[in-house]
């Protein structure tokens, strides 16, 4: 009771100091030629350079360039954004919607809880889960949560280091509506325990109850750092092939540590990098980010948060490898694939079935549903890791249906139809018909 008091008194007092210094953001499309700058100028607090970068991740927006500052009591970041396809922000109802995001009216996501499991929300079962990777996993998770009566809306999937970890929203098939029966609960956690294990006696899996709603990219990076996948095997430590540069070294005259980072740039990069120093307990009091063109530098001047620089050899070794594995976990490696089609139960398992029955692995994936669609994004490799051979993508875009399962990003794989066989009738019509089925246009 006397900690749920203080955590009370904490937020009312980090409301007290928002009303009295409230965040001030300044949006500009005229300074950059190539980029809209956003500069936020608020009270300073651990965690805030996390929260600012969150909301503008969540939007989509590329961050091209950031300038850092939070020395003392006050804040100061400016960044350089742009939308996907790498133009400025014109729409005045995203630029509003930063501005509030961001600004005085905004209620920052707040700090979240390093628990792993199966939560509750009025709309959704939140379910975090952690084990041995291995092909055919995400099938095999599927089907258990469809043999459940559990309809997939929304989820991601990480694979690192031999390890996988997905954060996933279901709902009930008959209501659509959150599983809340303690009974049914335990059965879900018990029975997806059992996969993520598999034949791993020595890591185990994870999936214990949590209360708490969560931000999932936030949460995968939380739950992979405290699986300890930043710990290589002694034939990865050698394999040095799409290592980012990661050097952390002391400026005494100043007490900072400096992180410098170099890396291939992709979307999201600068999140990941600061949700792992805050989450280790790094303060960032001046970063200098710069993203154009195919490579990303980042510099960051951190201390502990006891206010001490980085102070032994063990500890820099630590860092160094935590940032890497949280460039790495996002790296998309593989054959990008999208299916877009209208949702129903069972998608999912159906889907990635096909995927494990083809010899493919899933290394990434997005689900997500909208308006009664979905839109799934898998990064798919063959089951020894390698490139997936044309073929083989071929005759599973026959199985799900060409037109709904298309290849991204990959010119060396056509997505045009060529002449239709009969397995494209037979799997295009069960797909087809099961969506039918699942919106009461068909009789079963």
């Amino acid at each position: 009771m006397e900690w749920s008091s203080s955590l009370g008194m904490d937020d009312e007092y980090e409301k007290f100091i928002r009303r009295m210094n409230p965040p001030r953001v300044v949006i500009d499309n005229e300074t950059c030629k190539n980029a809209t700058v956003i500069r936020v100028d608020s009270a300073n607090k651990h965690g805030i350079l996390l929260e600012v970068v969150q909301v503008l991740t969540d939007l989509n927006l590329i961050i091209v360039k950031a300038y850092i500052s939070s020395d003392g009591g006050w804040f100061m970041d400016v960044f350089n954004v742009t939308d996907q396809d790498g133009n400025k922000l014109r729409d005045e109802g995203m630029l509003d919607f930063i501005r509030k995001s961001l600004g005085a009216d905004s209620c920052f996501v707040p700090t979240l809880r390093r628990s792993v499991g199966v939560g509750q929300s009025f709309t959704h079962t939140s379910i975090e889960l952690i084990g041995t990777d291995r092909p055919g996993l995400l099938s095999e998770v599927s089907a258990v949560l469809t043999n459940l009566k559990c309809s997939v809306v929304n989820a991601e999937i990480w694979t690192h280091n031999s390890r996988a970890a997905a954060v996933m929203h279901v709902t009930d098939e008959e209501t659509g509506l959150a599983i809340t029966e303690p009974e049914r609960l335990a059965k879900i956690k018990g029975l997806l325990c059992n996969v993520l294990k598999g034949n791993n006696k020595i890591r185990g899996a994870k999936t214990v109850l949590s209360l708490e709603a969560t931000h999932p990219e936030r949460r995968l990076h939380q739950m992979m750092f405290a699986d300890r996948d930043y710990m290589r095997s002694d034939d990865e430590a050698t394999d040095e092939k799409q290592r980012p540069n990661v050097t952390v070294t002391n400026w005494d005259a100043k007490d900072y540590s400096v992180v410098t980072i170099r890396c291939k740039d992709r979307s999201k990069l600068l999140f990941d990098i600061v949700c792992t120093l805050t989450d280790m307990q790094y303060v960032v009091f001046h970063a200098k980010v710069d993203t154009e063109g195919p490579d990303a530098y980042q510099e960051y001047y951190i201390r502990h948060i006891d206010g001490f620089p980085v102070n032994s050899e063990a500890e820099r070794q630590r860092v160094i490898q935590c940032l890497e594995a949280a460039i790495e976990r996002r790296v998309s490696e593989g054959l990008k694939l999208e299916l877009c089609t209208v949702d129903r139960v069972g998608l999912l398992s159906d889907v990635t079935r096909i995927f494990r029955e083809n010899s493919l692995s899933v290394t990434r994936a997005e689900v997500t549903t909208r308006g009664g669609k979905a839109i799934n994004t898998f990064y798919v490799r063959d089951a020894a890791g390698n490139p997936v051979d044309s073929k083989t993508i071929d005759a599973i875009r026959q199985a799900i249906g060409r037109t709904l399962l298309q290849v991204k990003g990959n010119p060396e794989y056509s997505n045009s139809p060529p002449q239709e066989s009969l397995t494209r009738f037979l799997f295009g019509g069960l797909f087809r018909s099961r969506s039918l089925y699942h919106f009461g246009l068909v009789r079963p």
